[in-house]
């Protein structure tokens, strides 16, 4: 057993709350821009002192609808600046938050809303409407049901909850924001799951306040007033939800990017100063440049470009480079890192990551282009990150050190124990797996990991998702998962032979690069990768990202199998969770034929 605890360098007041922040922004730094929102075909700064007068009006209307403290409040959409004008005005009226990501199934959206308790409910769109409409009678009371975006003779939230508020007191309203205390529920997030029902994680405006003022001081060169963050991750995620309330705190200038498909637009106009984003979005503006190069003749510059950016940030970790790697370095810093920094808009600095692995190599890469991505490591059960890395303390292949007040454990078996002021309350209605996660203090994560001799957390594998072959060899699936989804062709990853003889692997084909991978290997072309899946080129390119995630293991551990699928795995399909986690139960039985096709002969 290993134990280092990092001592707390802030603390949280009692009668505190999240708020708070929004009141003194706006009567110390009003004319600050706090918000840059697109509207239309531009950008329009929203000040602190607006957005004050926002939050105010729209807690005044949820008051007036009859919402008390400690309502519940569901709220499902995208990642858009009203979805944190609406979270600051359910906290404003002392209610709680219950974040829906919007890609959620009816079943479970019903889940949700129905153990949640909701007393009302905010959809984006009229398909979001139609659908919470259908339970929503036996779920919240009449006219609690609002929709962000205006259809029809339907008013928009905004507008019609601000209407409705007319009739409270604006000194009504702050009374009662500051009635919320530190301890107060926040939000009731509810864990995306690989498994099982999702479980509301009950998160107080203590556990936000204190990971935030923590993210904070860790990190003084991103979070700084003036400096700007677009934010295109759900904010239904934790991770996304930690990195709003930072920016509403230290008054970083936040930008809101609802659609992935517009990004690349908007990052170039936005400008962020840095990005958030999870490892599947690094990996794929790496492979889309190097998918580029190549087909227009200049993978040969991209690739040695690659590996002297690579060399480069490895330098860095042992006294710097040398005078020839510098120069090399230089060059090529005009001929594609500049190319690449443009991607992000051009002042992008550095990167927060989270969520997944991200791998030495892509690590090195990006911060030998000049965008260091700085990897965490929580669980919406700690209110996102409990260990970072940061400029002063980078170890890249590690998800960093504690932050200040968290206490990280290693059990006999491996497993990561975290007791740190985000740790969740409690799980929502549910004292069997509160017991069972919380014990004397400490979070079970259910993650298995290792501290190094400097303090740096590195996480190994999961400890229900450990593989045992038929031989009672352990396997942990993620080390391998991880390198072979870096491929440019491969989309998901599921590691399979629990209690079989060897190691095996299904593998998904990512459909954005597999056009330009046709036409460069002559094939017919095609919508999907069903004609594919036995094409021995493909299966060699396959076999390659195989053969180098096996160097990473012994050779007891080493994937022997693979099996190309015709379809990639997908949120909608429910084989992905929002988070896009694999749903191993859910893969294990919809692929049964291919895992049993594996081991048939």
């Amino acid at each position: 057993m290993r134990e280092l605890m990092v001592p707390a360098t802030t603390t949280v007041g009692d009668e505190e709350n999240l708020t708070d922040a929004v009141w003194a922004n706006a009567e110390r730094f009003g004319s600050s821009i706090s918000f840059r929102r697109r509207l239309a075909d531009a950008w329009i700064d929203v000040t602190a002192r607006d957005f004050a007068g926002e939050v105010t009006a729209v807690a005044k209307g949820l008051a007036a609808a009859g919402l008390e403290q400690g309502d519940r409040v569901a709220l499902i959409s995208k990642t858009r600046y009203e979805w944190t004008l609406l979270d600051y005005a359910i906290w404003a009226a002392g209610a709680v938050t219950v974040p829906i990501y919007e890609t959620s199934s009816v079943e479970q959206v019903e889940w949700i809303l129905t153990d949640s308790g909701a007393k009302a409910i905010i959809a984006e769109t009229s398909a979001h409407r139609e659908m919470v409409q259908i339970m929503a009678d036996r779920v919240v009371e009449p006219g609690r049901i609002w929709q962000i975006e205006p259809a029809g003779n339907v008013m928009p939230a905004i507008e019609e909850l601000t209407k409705l508020g007319r009739a409270v007191s604006t000194e009504a309203a702050r009374e009662r924001a500051s009635a919320v205390r530190a301890d107060d529920l926040a939000t009731l997030i509810y864990t995306s799951g690989t498994t099982g029902r999702p479980k509301g994680c009950e998160i107080t405006h203590r556990n936000l306040l204190g990971v935030t003022r923590s993210a904070v001081a860790a990190l003084p060169e991103l979070m700084q007033p003036g400096q700007s963050l677009l934010l295109f991750l759900p904010l239904a995620h934790v991770l996304a939800r930690i990195c709003q309330t930072c920016c509403v705190y230290q008054r970083i200038t936040l930008g809101h990017a609802p659609d992935a498909k517009n990004l690349a637009a908007e990052l170039a106009e936005f400008r962020p100063a840095f990005v958030l984003a999870v490892p599947r979005v690094f990996e794929k503006v790496y492979n889309a440049a190097k998918q580029k190069a190549h087909s227009d003749g200049k993978g040969r510059i991209f690739d040695i470009a690659v590996a002297t950016a690579i060399e480069w940030s490895r330098a860095q970790d042992a006294g710097g480079a040398g005078l020839a790697l510098r120069a090399k370095h230089a060059v090529f810093d005009q001929l594609v890192y500049a190319k690449l920094r443009a991607v992000l808009g051009n002042r992008c600095v550095a990167a927060i990551s989270g969520g997944a692995p991200l791998g030495e190599r892509l690590g090195h890469f990006f911060r030998g282009i000049g965008v260091t991505v700085l990897e965490g490591y929580g669980l919406t059960e700690t209110t996102a990150p409990a260990t970072l890395n940061t400029h002063q303390n980078l170890k890249i292949g590690t998800v960093g050190k504690p932050l200040g007040g968290v206490s990280i454990r290693i059990n006999d078996d491996g497993e990561v124990l975290i007791k740190s002021p985000g740790v969740l309350r409690r799980y929502w209605h549910d004292e069997p797996a509160t017991r069972e996660a919380l014990v004397n203090g400490w979070l079970h994560t259910g993650d298995l990991g290792d501290l190094d001799e400097d303090g740096f957390l590195r996480i190994t594998g999961r400890k229900k998702e450990i593989i045992v072959t038929a031989g009672g060899k352990n396997v942990s699936p993620a080390v391998l998962e991880d390198r072979i989804r870096a491929h440019r062709l491969v989309s998901q990853c599921m590691v399979v032979g629990d209690q079989q003889p060897f190691v095996a692997a299904l593998i998904t084909i990512d459909a954005e690069v597999l056009p330009a991978w046709r036409a460069e290997h002559h094939k017919p072309a095609g919508d999907s990768v069903a004609d594919l899946v036995d094409d021995p080129d493909l299966r060699a390119e396959v076999q390659h990202a195989v053969d180098q995630a096996n160097k990473t293991v012994s050779r007891a551990e080493a994937i022997r199998k693979f099996r190309i699928l015709p379809i990639d795995f997908t949120e909608q399909s429910g084989q992905l969770t929002p988070s896009l986690k694999i749903r191993r139960a859910v893969v294990a039985k919809e692929f049964a034929a291919d895992i049993e096709a594996l081991y048939a002969s």
